[in-house]
């Protein structure tokens, strides 16, 4: 299907189908050169249109799990302009990754709605450690794994874990330090921002001096809030420094600063007051110069201005109540048009949504009904229909760690390099050393999803990844057998083999690349790609693999089981193994996808059931005895089809497209001495059909009793490769206990996820939530997500206490 006629079948926004229609011509389009100013504001407009920004949040229902355990998701995406539900692609790929990123388990989650769920079974084997979970979309792709949404996730072998000795770990710190603006440069006052973490990569507290060659203290600094603070100084000319820095723990550690440049610019941003910012250019050279800042909020260009450096010097004065929420960007440009320094600031959103969430009650006994009432309210107090999720597990000493919430991840996280700790803290904290904690993880935690010379470049680059409008894109590339030169110009046919009749076709573009569009394909597939042996017959197919390559570092802590939680280990193992003794039939129970059963050609002009007939041993006697709409010939090179068109009463004279179960048969003589006993169905289209790039002569389709193609072979050219289709619904099991009988049931119930719902709508009332408790006393924490149509996010948390019955 070509991409036109899939905007026109997309149900999808306006903005998205506008996004698609500028891509498709701002590849090949080149801007004339106005002014230095509006050249550059155009030329990035011009490039954030082309290069939307899509984002994906994961509600993952717990931060620890053990293997064996099953892990469940609620999948986010929005758009990352105005954090409102994007409706664009349709899958989201989900990973866990081991610490060499090596991928453990991956699924294709459908999405609808922009949002959807899955789940993954860990496997038993699965070795104690920290994990990383990331999701990402094939539109997100095109911008770099560090754009993906990550989370770390700790999971436990209790089969292992349990009583194992930790060996000390001679503990690592890493020492970083920013230049504000970029750089070093001798003899301009600088500000340096630094940040200390733990090998696991959470800040450390340090208090420190910075020495020059010859030991001489040329400034002190001390770390603020999460390992991060700052300082100012003026470098020299010909002068190295070193930091000295001692840890709380009076560990010493040195590390040299980035370089010293004799040439170059500094940009350095201070607040005058309310909604008032300045941000002060220096540069070495004293020459008179034309300067230019750029400054973009949330991909919104909202600063465009001119400046002139008088003896080294300008001052760019900035309103804040220009600048979107979130994280804006500010770029200097010189004279030449290229870039020389950048800064981030960070200004929290204005308007927040707040999630109501409560119980009935704040203690309950085991087997007892619990309701929660949930909703959503703006700052105006009005009630808003919401998109939620809620987890509900127990806590206990191996269950520490915070888990991620929605809000602070859209807003801030997601756009910033590297993993933020208690990005929450930036969003709700409203201290002046909050103000200053927050400038200095832009400062040193700074990150652009794009290089300025892609965007600023005369033509814009195509991006190699298409967004996934309709199902999984399958990509592959058609070369010559031994050469491995592209092969142009070939139709390619992907499918696999179903009683649901789907076929796709592709016609390989310059550099031999093809795509076919999957739709609703579910589960472990077999998919068949080849080519029509009378137009090519030599050519190499190849594959790609669907999922990311690129890995973004992440600093995930190294696992280590303790002695001290010998007893937690071999509890929860217990615990495990019981509720897979006792309750694993319930935990694979799947609900059957809504797909569409109608062959991809439609309703069929003409349908035999052959059963209705009378049976006959040879398919060429079922051809000629009851289907008057196709005629058997049989020439020098044995049997052909020849489809009577039903609108001009002719007869085609080349061959249909034949397929036995959907996939296509290019040789007659070989579907002619099949046995037709295994055939059920046989359609007929007695017209030309057209099929994206490709015509058929009509089309004969043969569907199987089981649709797996009984034993027919293949030609040995068809590449016939496994295939892993959209991920189905797990459905989320828990006991109800609602009456006697099943409150005195004698099944242990030792859950520690007591309730998983990916799929809440609130509305202008309270939405009310019931589920039960089980055997195992303790206290347990219920999380709840939402985001709004409008963009706004949300997340709330709280507990109630279960005790022992009576």
């Amino acid at each position: 299907m070509t991409i036109g006629k899939r905007l026109r079948l997309a149900g999808m926004t306006t903005k998205v189908l506008l996004f698609l229609c500028f891509w498709l011509t701002a590849t090949g389009t080149a801007y004339s050169q106005g002014g230095a100013l509006d050249s550059l504001g155009r030329r990035f407009g011009r490039y954030q249109q082309a290069a939307l920004h899509e984002k994906l949040f994961l509600h993952l229902d717990r931060p620890l799990y053990l293997s064996g355990e099953t892990m469940w998701f609620k999948a986010y995406a929005v758009d990352g302009t105005s954090c409102k539900p994007l409706l664009m692609s349709t899958v989201a790929y989900v990973e866990v990754l081991d610490k060499a990123n090596r991928p453990v388990l991956q699924g294709k989650i459908p999405l609808k709605q922009a949002s959807g769920q899955g789940s993954f079974v860990l496997p038993a084997s699965l070795a104690s450690g920290v994990y990383t979970v990331r999701a990402y979309t094939a539109w997100m792709r095109n911008f770099g794994p560090e754009y993906y949404f990550q989370s770390p996730v700790t999971i436990i072998n209790t089969s292992t874990a349990s009583g194992v000795a930790v060996s000390k770990d001679s503990t690592a710190y890493d020492v970083q330090f920013f230049p504000e603006g970029g750089n070093l440069v001798q003899g301009l006052s600088s500000k340096v921002a630094f940040k200390v973490t733990t090998k696991a990569g959470t800040g450390a507290a340090a208090e420190g001096k910075l020495l020059n060659q010859s030991g001489a203290v040329v400034a002190t600094f001390k770390t603020l809030r999460f390992g991060m603070g700052n300082f100012t100084f003026t470098p020299q000319a010909g002068t190295t420094y070193t930091a000295q820095l001692t840890l709380a723990n009076k560990q010493v550690v040195k590390r040299k600063l980035p370089p010293v440049y004799e040439q170059g610019y500094v940009l350095r941003l201070e607040s005058r007051g309310a909604n008032a910012l300045a941000l002060y250019v220096s540069a070495t050279n004293t020459q008179p110069e034309t300067v230019f800042l750029l400054a973009h909020s949330r991909q919104q260009v909202v600063v465009a201005v001119k400046g002139q450096l008088l003896n080294g010097q300008a001052i760019f004065p900035v309103d804040a109540s220009q600048l979107a929420d979130g994280i804006s960007h500010f770029t200097l440009f010189n004279a030449d048009q290229k870039p020389v320094c950048e800064r981030l600031y960070f200004q929290p959103p204005k308007t927040k949504l707040t999630i109501n969430a409560r119980a009935d009650k704040s203690q309950y006994t085991t087997r007892e009904k619990v309701s929660v009432d949930l909703g959503a309210v703006a700052a105006n107090t009005q009630a808003l229909t919401a998109n939620m999720s809620m987890a509900v597990y127990r806590l206990d000493s191996l269950t520490t760690a915070p888990t991620t919430d929605i809000n602070s991840y859209l807003w801030l996280a997601s756009d910033l390099k590297g993993t933020v700790e208690h990005p929450e803290y930036y969003l709700t904290a409203t201290s002046p050393e909050a103000a200053e904690a927050a400038d200095n993880l832009m400062l040193t935690q700074g990150w652009s999803r794009f290089r300025w010379e892609q965007a600023l470049a005369p033509m814009l680059a195509a991006f190699p990844h298409l967004p996934e409008l309709h199902g999984p894109l399958v990509q592959g590339r058609l070369t010559q057998a031994g050469t491995n030169q592209p092969v142009k110009s070939i139709l390619t046919y992907l499918s696999s083999p179903s009683r649901l009749i789907r076929l796709q076709s592709a016609l390989s573009d310059a550099d031999g690349s093809v795509r076919f569009e999957l739709g609703d394909l579910y589960g472990a597939k077999e998919i068949m790609v080849q080519t029509d042996p009378q137009q090519d017959s030599t050519c190499r197919i190849e594959l790609f693999n669907s999922y990311s390559s690129q890995y973004a570092p992440a600093a995930t802590p190294r696992f280590a089981p303790l002695i001290r939680f010998q007893q937690d280990y071999a509890k929860r193992h217990f615990q495990n193994q019981v509720q897979n003794a006792f309750a694993d039939r319930a935990r694979n129970r799947y609900l059957a996808p809504v797909v569409d059963s109608l062959a991809f050609y439609g309703k069929a002009d003409e349908t035999y059931l052959l059963d209705k007939y009378t049976r006959f041993k040879v398919l060429e006697e079922v051809m000629r005895e009851y289907v008057p709409g196709v005629l058997v010939r049989i020439r020098k090179d044995g049997f052909h089809f020849l489809v009577v068109d039903r609108l001009t009463r002719s007869t085609f004279n080349d061959n249909p497209m034949v397929l036995l179960d959907g996939v296509p048969i290019f040789n007659v003589n070989k579907i002619m001495a099949m046995d037709p006993l295994k055939i059920q169905k046989l359609e007929v289209i007695t017209s030309r059909y057209f099929h994206g790039l490709a015509v058929y002569s009509g089309v004969v389709s043969y569907t199987t009793y089981k649709g797996d193609l009984e034993g027919f072979k293949l030609d040995p050219r068809v590449l016939v490769q496994q295939y892993e289709g959209l991920q189905g619904q797990r459905d989320f099991y828990a006991p109800r206990y609602d009456t006697p009988q099943a409150t005195q049931s004698r099944l242990p119930d030792l859950r520690n996820l007591l309730y998983w719902n990916p799929a809440i709508t609130t509305g202008t009332a309270p939405t009310k939530l019931d589920f039960y408790t089980g055997d195992q006393a303790g206290r347990y924490m219920v999380v709840v997500q939402g985001l709004v149509s409008n963009g706004l996010a949300g997340s709330a948390s709280f507990t109630f206490e279960v005790k022992p019955t009576l």
